[in-house]
């Protein structure tokens, strides 16, 4: 899952990233390895504070655009550019948005697709983000409830 992530950022990244001046060519891979490891920091900490029911939540109704988890996402990733690549914060915050919610939303949309061994399905997220545990029991629950 965190390698495909990784892809879809790679692939939402040619504006924001890539062709971004702000951003020297020897970081813009770390980059977008930070834009992927704050979407799963986020989505680990939601599991972690035990919200969730919340993160279900978010894949059921992408439609959300203004969703909390987005937002901390931006946020963290926001910090990341600032802290560690000195890009001030309107700069850093503007790459952050233009990032991150395009690729969380792909991250929902393929979540939804029928296929076998999808990687964003919801049960193999909830997985990864567990320690590999079978999370279908508590999802059937959540999904119930």
């Amino acid at each position: 899952m965190f390698e495909k992530l990784f892809l879809l950022v790679k692939d939402n990244s040619r504006k924001a990233v890539i062709e971004n001046p702000v951003i020297q060519e020897k970081d813009r891979d770390a980059v977008m390895n930070d834009a992927s490891s704050s979407i799963i920091e986020v989505l680990k900490n939601q599991m972690e504070n035990g919200k969730i029911k919340d993160l279900i939540k978010y894949f059921q109704y992408p439609d959300i655009y203004e969703n909390p988890l987005i937002g901390s996402a931006v946020n963290k990733f926001t910090n990341k550019l600032n802290n560690y690549y000195q890009i001030n914060t309107p700069e850093a915050t503007a790459i952050a948005e233009e990032l991150i919610p395009p690729v969380m939303h792909e991250m929902i949309k393929q979540s939804k697709l029928k296929e076998n061994n999808n990687v964003f399905s919801l049960d193999a997220i909830l997985s990864k983000l567990s320690g590999n545990l079978d999370m279908s029991l508590v999802l059937n629950q959540l999904r119930i409830a």
